[in-house]
């Protein structure tokens, strides 16, 4: 059976009015040493493309699914099919997933994990097919209600240990399909008040699930980078891993964080307070920047929208800071994204990541022309000028004291700050994006 009745989607260039064709993504288009493919490693999330249905609190599903009509296990071999075929013709070479996304759960554990066995094996079988790749899986740890208190941190140890078997089931089936890595998220890893709350306890139960999957992982010689992807809040009141610098305060404490790097998603970022820039500086400063979740809030909604990317000076900062990373390595722009309710046709999966495909595509070429540029580089190296000689030198390299700078302090006859011109710089940015809009 075919799902998506379209030729497969090519590079048209900017001037194109199909709406089936990437305008600025051409991924044999090399920067540098390497392809524009090499550089995105695009990733489907199963979640949001084949499993949701668009309903939200205030209403039912809205998704028309050729798959919708079929019974438990049928409708999970039909999407695997179907996602095989939408990665076939978008070009996408990677995918993600949680383990109740592939298959549904059974009466029991042993009986989830018989149906996660029969569609792995299904999985398997198309990915030897075709080429395609487990960028990551995760254990949906979350949704059932017997996590209404947490999984690694729920204060009922029954469910510490339902929560361990199946992340150890996971940890097999990322073994068996080659998944490049293993995300930890922590849905319900938080709290919804301190009043009746050990928060110690539950951080150090937290570090203790972490160090029983690393120890599982080398059991079974799963060689997948480990990732913990963070966000502040929804469902829980305060989730322990909030954003990038709380996780890795909390890996440190641990002595987690040589094991651990971060899965960033821009619409977690912007719900912690920061940019997602921040977020990816943050972890490209400290070695932990691992793989993104490529997606969108809404800046008049404070929840979780998971809108595709199409702002491209988000993408074109967020580029820069990939790129500046030296790439994602084994991570990549996974698009936990969904189209909005009212797009609710089957071709609306496929036209909604061509969107986000050029918007990614589009902010790779104007990042990449910046640093060619060195324009962010040059700006920040005249800022800090003065840390380059004299008594600036002395306070980089550690070579100095309070007296002596208090003596210094007290020889000047004046301090001279200088504008930084941001608005100038913010009008630049603006430049590179027309430019290279205008194929200049």
């Amino acid at each position: 059976m075919t799902y998506f009745d379209i030729e497969k989607v090519k590079y048209e260039g900017p001037k194109s009015n199909n709406p089936f064709s990437f305008k600025y993504y051409n991924p044999e288009e090399k920067f540098g040493n390497k392809t524009m493919s090499e550089h995105l490693r695009f990733s489907v999330a199963y979640w949001h493309t084949f499993t949701a249905d668009l309903s939200d609190p205030f209403g039912v599903g809205a998704a028309e699914r050729d798959w919708d009509n079929l019974n438990d296990m049928d409708k999970a071999k039909a999407r695997v099919e179907a996602i095989f075929e939408f990665m076939e013709k978008t070009g996408i070479e990677y995918f993600c997933f949680h383990d109740i996304d592939i298959a549904p759960e059974g009466e029991n554990l042993k009986e989830s994990n018989e149906n996660l066995d029969e569609i792995v094996s299904l999985i398997k079988q198309k990915m030897d097919e075709t080429g395609k790749k487990l960028l990551w899986n995760t254990t949906n740890n979350f949704t059932h209600q017997r996590f209404v208190h947490g999984a690694a941190t729920s204060s009922n140890a029954d469910v510490f240990a339902y929560a361990a078997a199946k992340v150890k089931k996971s940890l097999e089936i990322a073994k068996t399909l080659g998944a490049e890595n293993f995300v930890f998220w922590g849905g319900r890893e938080g709290y919804e008040s301190l009043l009746n709350t050990d928060m110690k306890l539950e951080l150090d139960n937290l570090a203790k699930f972490f160090k029983l999957a690393i120890a599982y992982a080398k059991e079974i010689g799963f060689n997948g980078q480990f990732l913990i992807e963070p966000k502040p809040k929804e469902p829980t009141t305060h989730q322990y891993d909030t954003d990038v610098a709380t996780a890795h305060a909390f890996l440190q404490k641990y002595d987690l964080d040589k094991d651990f790097k971060f899965n960033i998603e821009a619409n977690h970022a912007t719900l912690a307070g920061h940019s997602f820039q921040h977020e990816l500086r943050y972890a490209r400063d400290n070695q932990m920047l691992g793989s993104v979740d490529a997606n969108q809030g809404h800046p008049q909604l404070g929840w979780d929208t998971d809108e595709f990317p199409t702002d491209i000076y988000d993408t074109t900062l967020a580029m820069y800071e990939i790129l500046k990373n030296g790439g994602l390595s084994s991570g990549g722009l996974n698009f936990d994204a969904k189209p909005r309710r009212t797009s609710f046709k089957q071709e609306d999966l496929v036209l909604t990541h061509i969107a986000g495909m050029d918007a990614f595509a589009l902010g790779l070429r104007i990042a990449y022309k910046m640093i060619d540029d060195q324009f962010f580089e040059n700006i920040v190296k005249d800022k800090y000028q003065s840390y380059t000689t004299g008594i600036g030198q002395k306070i980089v390299d550690d070579q100095t004291s309070f007296a002596e700078l208090e003596k210094y302090a007290l020889n000047l006859s004046e301090i001279t700050n200088e504008s930084d011109h941001l608005e100038v710089i913010k009008a630049q940015i603006n430049q590179y994006i027309l430019n290279i809009n205008n194929g200049d």
